[in-house]
């Protein structure tokens, strides 16, 4: 199974405080190179590729200038996860596809690849891709997910639970059908675990979160970088 991947690039990186004055997180550099490349190499074998943008989205398309990627412009206003993809969706049509957050750096197996080969579409609305809140790195807070044996999620902020790695493989369906144009995939998500179709994989490598400052120090730790 191939897959379209959509790469959630547009927020505004609030949490990056000065860093991201002047340009968008993904493009924020660890290990010599930006976020999005990271996420970018993440999503290779998937077909297309789209990248959304809102801040400093001129930035963004800038740096995609040349390459086999679709730039998704969403203005005037920021869609959020779940109305990224209902507009990513629109162009695609429907079907499985995989989403990946770029602001975070994966080594170990191809994250989508992993994905693929454990989604199982009659079962499933969305397989996330996690690791245990102890081998997280970079990460603040709690988990974000409880798993049963069979891998079925549920929502669980505990201390000792999994974390989400930002990336899945999802039926994109519920999405095309609400009615708003700006919506978190949260409510996609919490839909599917009622339904039982939520489930969850751990990650066959290691992971790191670039959401803050003192991440992208860790994530080059965690690349054998410095």
């Amino acid at each position: 199974m191939s897959v379209p991947c959509l790469i959630l690039a547009a927020g505004f990186g609030t949490r990056m405080g000065a860093m991201t004055a002047d340009r968008p997180k993904p493009l924020i550099e660890v290990a010599g190179r930006t976020l999005l490349d990271h996420a970018l190499d993440a999503a290779r074998g998937t077909d297309p590729i789209t990248v959304n943008a809102h801040y400093r989205a001129d930035q963004i398309a800038a740096h995609l200038a040349g390459r086999d990627v679709h730039l998704q412009l969403e203005t005037p206003e920021i869609l959020d996860s779940g109305g990224s993809v209902k507009r990513a969706v629109q162009r695609w049509g429907e079907g499985p596809m995989a989403t990946l957050n770029a602001d975070n750096v994966w080594t170990g197996a191809p994250p989508i690849r992993q994905l693929e080969a454990a989604f199982d579409p009659a079962r499933m609305g969305a397989l996330l891709l996690l690791v245990p809140r102890a081998d997280a790195v970079g990460r603040k807070g709690g988990g974000d997910f409880a798993m049963t044996p069979d891998g079925r999620i549920a929502f669980d902020k505990s201390a000792d639970t999994y974390v989400y790695v930002g990336a899945q493989i999802l039926d994109p369906a519920p999405c095309l059908n609400d009615p708003r144009e700006v919506f978190s995939l949260r409510d996609v998500w919490q839909g599917y675990a009622e339904e039982g179709r939520l489930f969850g994989i751990v990650h066959e490598g290691r992971w790191a979160d670039v959401g803050h400052p003192g991440g992208i120090e860790m994530a080059e730790e965690m690349l054998h970088v410095v």
